[in-house]
């Protein structure tokens, strides 16, 4: 019962969004006001205390809103001084087919830009290269969440993988384990269902593509570029998978992304298994659904006939700081996220628990992306006229994302940090006894009750609880830091493989990616397609599914056969 009130606030999103198609400004907004009510009159949480998380979740959205930002303002200023259009005439140079252009930088460049920096950042600079090739926006923001899913796992520097392990680290010990074999072991069975999924995902991409945004919406469109699908994830996976299993998290869809990219140019440049029929959206405005296009006024790429080196440059200088800042080995990262890089709001309200800290340079937004976007200003020689167009843009387009961010980030905290003794102490006398109720959340108890339907086949639902952590709080690694624990213990309990249900969860948190929130409605920002909010988690819900049935299949053959990477767990 208490799972199916905790529900209500998110049901009643995706009914208003995907049902009534409410804009996202609109729904969450009103779906946070009902989980003030769950989380006051049946959770007992104060009102202060509802305040309080409602203004931390406030100043948690600041940092995504920042990041969206840095990446609208680069995409404006890379518009207006040419720097667009030159990248344009770039792939176009390649291949002017919008199904092998969607894979080169929708899911191989968007995949190395989610292995350096993560967090939204992908889809927010790669469905604008999209859009500067002729896709209409609202296909270039569907087709970039779909393909930002593969590499998040080892994504931003192997963050989400990290995370999974150290918070069941201290249960791997605690029944005679190594954690750092089960680290190791964790990437690896992680990967293998994920270059499974891959091989899949860049087809259904492709599938959603053809038959929602092509001027024929037919699946026979996205049959004729299967073979290159097959190429690039071949490719991709065969990267990937190596350096999961010999390198770690760290650098796994960075590197296997990067090297990827130049032998899929080649191949492409080469006509190598490529369709013999070109697609493009080319005339769109005329026969495409006038909702695929900008709902905002959008200054268009101008053609200043500049070198392809100058246009790239701020993307090279961003990917160089990227690396720099997030790879340890270069000890950057501690300066940046230290003193005196770091603002504090302390005791909001009064309260002790409830803090914010902000480490502004270690917010992609700021650092590079705002910072390269300015540079570029003065590197490309623009005028004032131009730059003040491109700020112009960036805030209205920000505008219509920062009421729906307040709002969703506001309730992931009403979310995450509800308790109730009471409620804890009825829901831990189920089947399935996985936490400590005493301090229950309003997500656990949702979580807790998804595991004490499915019992035996809890493999299956186990990626879907990921998706679901994904789904309200806009990322793989809070997903992985809400439910890796009761993964790893509910897995203990049905004498399961902790590695590959845990493994699982990370899968889904990654797959979440494609219809989270967050993510959807940053894309829609920066692509100038605010408001459709909606119409995107209704064109990425099946894929989504798919994606988490082929992990939880793959992983259930293994479970099948008998394999259990760390069996010491289980005596």
């Amino acid at each position: 019962m208490y799972a199916l009130i905790a529900a209500i606030p998110i049901l009643l999103t995706v009914v208003l969004m995907v049902g009534f198609n409410w804009p996202a400004k609109r729904a969450l907004p009103t779906s946070w006001l009902i989980a003030c009510f769950v989380a006051g009159f049946i959770w007992k949480m104060g009102i202060l205390e509802i305040g309080a998380q409602t203004l931390a979740g406030f100043l948690s959205a600041f940092e995504t809103l920042a990041i969206i930002f840095g990446a609208i303002l680069l995409m404006n200023v890379l518009k207006q001084s040419g720097a667009m259009a030159s990248i344009n005439h770039i792939f176009s140079n390649i291949t002017k087919d919008a199904r092998i252009q969607a894979i080169l930088v929708g899911y191989v460049f968007a995949g190395f830009i989610e292995g350096a920096a993560g967090f939204g950042t992908p889809a927010a600079l790669s469905a604008p290269i999209l859009i500067s090739l002729g896709f209409p926006p609202l296909a270039a923001a569907a087709v970039c969440l779909i393909y930002n899913s593969t590499p998040v796992c080892p994504g931003p520097v192997g963050v989400p993988t990290l995370t999974a392990s150290s918070v069941v680290s201290s249960s791997v010990t605690a029944l005679g384990g190594d954690p750092d074999k089960f680290t190791s072991m964790l990437t690896k069975w992680t990967c293998i269902p994920h270059m499974v999924g891959g091989l899949f995902i860049i087809f259904i991409g492709l599938c959603v593509l053809c038959k929602v945004f092509g001027k024929n919406h037919s699946f026979k469109d996205a049959l004729k570029a299967l073979p290159f699908c097959l190429l690039t994830g071949v490719v991709v996976g065969i990267l990937y998978l190596t350096m999961a299993i010999f390198v770690g998290p760290e650098l796994t869809s960075m590197v296997a992304f990067l090297a990827a990219l130049p032998i899929l140019i080649f191949a492409a440049k080469k006509g190598f298994l490529m369709p013999k029929e070109i697609m493009t959206f080319e005339g769109v405005d005329e026969w495409g659904d006038q909702s695929w296009l900008s709902t905002q006024t959008v200054s268009q790429p101008q053609d200043k006939g500049m070198s392809p080196v100058k246009a790239w440059m701020p993307y090279v200088i961003i990917s160089i700081i990227l690396v720099l800042t997030r790879v340890g080995f270069f000890k950057i990262k501690q300066i940046l996220t230290d003193e005196p890089f770091i603002l504090h709001i302390d005791h909001i309200l009064g309260f002790d628990t409830i803090n914010w800290d902000f480490k502004f340079l270690w917010n992609p937004g700021i650092m590079p992306f705002t910072l390269i976007a300015l540079i570029t200003i003065l590197f490309h020689k623009m005028s004032k006229s131009e730059a003040k167009v491109a700020i112009k843009d960036s805030f209205c387009q920000i505008s219509g994302a920062a009421i729906a961010l307040l709002f969703g980030v506001a309730m992931v905290n009403l979310y995450r940090y509800t308790s109730n003794a009471d409620i804890g102490a009825k829901v831990a006398s189920t089947v399935i006894d996985t936490f400590d109720y005493t301090n229950s959340s309003m997500l656990y108890v949702m979580a807790d009750a998804l595991a004490n339907i499915f019992h035996g086949a809890y493999f299956i639902i186990a990626p879907f609880i990921g998706v679901l952590g994904a789904f309200m709080s806009g990322s793989c690694t809070v997903s992985n830091t809400l439910f890796s624990s009761l993964q790893f213990e509910t897995a203990s309990l049905l004498g399961m493989s902790q590695v590959l249900i845990v493994a699982l969860q990370n899968c889904g948190g990654a797959i979440g990616n494609m219809v989270c929130v967050n993510n959807i409605v940053s894309v829609c920002a920066t692509t100038g397609t605010s408001g459709n909010e909606g119409k995107l988690i209704k064109t990425n819900i099946i894929p989504c599914i798919i994606y988490c049935v082929i992990v939880a299949t793959v992983v259930g053959i293994f479970m099948a056969s008998g394999i259990n990477p760390m069996p010491e767990l289980l005596k």
